[in-house]
């Protein structure tokens, strides 16, 4: 699975928004990796912000 669709899985199945280094927690990913993975998606609409710092799956 590419990193992209690890911190996808990761936001959807915790059914709560989301901090970056949370997401790296649960992926295992290096927290430089998430947000890069994060700052690309949020380019692409895939992840939105309802809380500030916290993101979900659009």
């Amino acid at each position: 699975m590419d990193e992209k669709n690890q911190v996808l899985d990761a936001m959807r199945k915790a059914g709560e928004p989301l901090n970056a280094g949370k997401i790296a927690e649960l992926t295992g990913l290096d927290r430089k990796v998430v947000d890069k993975v994060m700052a690309d998606l949020k380019k692409g609409g895939a992840i939105v912000s309802p809380v500030r710092c916290k993101w979900t799956v659009a």
